[in-house]
């Protein structure tokens, strides 16, 4: 790979450092709502993350001249905003006075129950994260490496920004299957599946027609090099396609955790991206 390719990667990851702390605490916390069916928190927690995370963007980066470091710490920063929102409205909210006790070493009874279930969803959500990841590292083998990653790196931008929409319909039904079994009500919990699987192919369908209909339009977002414009423009229903099935796989994924299947998830991950893929 390039050497200032690899250097600005490097620089990069070492200041993302502090977001994977936040990044899993956010989660935890995030989990704990969505499962009491508290959502609005969270959407309000994030657009007020997101629009501080605007500006600290510019002020890093273009203020303070950090570059590539701005870009990274911005990131660190609004992950930890957002986490200390969520957990203060966690704290101080009625809706969780019943569910929210506090720490205690009661907490780690059953710490092994969790792990069973963890380890194979996390399994499951990584095997197929980094087989996407790993495309953009080997691509900078190729004959041209920084037109290739440039590529490359957009259409995955591109993809994982409309794949948001399909990892929270993921996340919806993962929850409400469970929640139907748990109760005794496998009816409703197939009722889920179905609206979820219909959603996610219509936002499929939709997004897809998007992709190809603007094209050539796509790759000036990101950059003015005439070169890089013309091969995303030429990557774009290849990209299309993919986003389609990914998002069904994505809703099929969350209904197989809601299932509690996540450890045969990890098995077909596994070889579906990693193997064949």
């Amino acid at each position: 790979m390039c050497n200032d390719i690899s250097k600005g990667a490097g620089l990069y990851a070492r200041y993302m450092i502090p977001s994977v702390v936040a990044y899993g605490q956010l989660q935890c916390l995030v989990k704990f709502l969505q499962t009491q069916n508290i959502v609005f928190p969270m959407v309000l927690s994030s657009g007020i993350a997101a629009l501080i995370h605007i500006l600290l963007c510019w002020i890093l980066v273009f203020e303070f001249e950090l570059r590539i470091r701005g870009t990274a710490l911005a990131n660190s920063i609004s992950y930890w905003i957002n986490v200390c929102l969520i957990a203060l409205y966690v704290k101080i909210s009625s809706c969780c006075s019943e569910t929210w006790t506090d720490f205690t070493v009661d907490a780690l009874h059953n710490v092994l129950d969790f792990l069973r279930i963890s380890v194979p969803s996390a399994l499951m959500l990584c095997l197929k994260v980094w087989t996407f990841e790993m495309m953009v590292i080997l691509s900078g083998l190729l004959p041209n490496p920084k037109l290739e990653t440039s590529v490359l790196s957009i259409c995955l931008n591109i993809f994982g920004l409309f794949w948001m929409i399909s990892f929270g319909l993921s996340a919806a039904v993962s929850i409400r299957v469970s929640n139907e079994l748990g109760a005794g009500r496998p009816r409703a919990a197939r009722m889920a599946a179905y609206v979820a699987l219909v959603m996610v192919v219509v936002e499929g369908v939709l997004v897809g027609v998007l992709m190809i209909l603007l094209r050539n339009v796509w790759g000036r977002v990101y950059s003015e090099e005439e070169e890089v414009v013309r091969c995303l423009a030429t990557m774009m229903p290849a990209v299309a396609v993919s986003s389609f099935f990914d998002g069904v796989q994505s809703v099929l994924s969350g209904i197989a955790r809601g299932c509690g299947w996540q450890k045969m998830g990890a098995y077909i991950n596994l070889a579906s991206f990693d193997l064949v893929g």
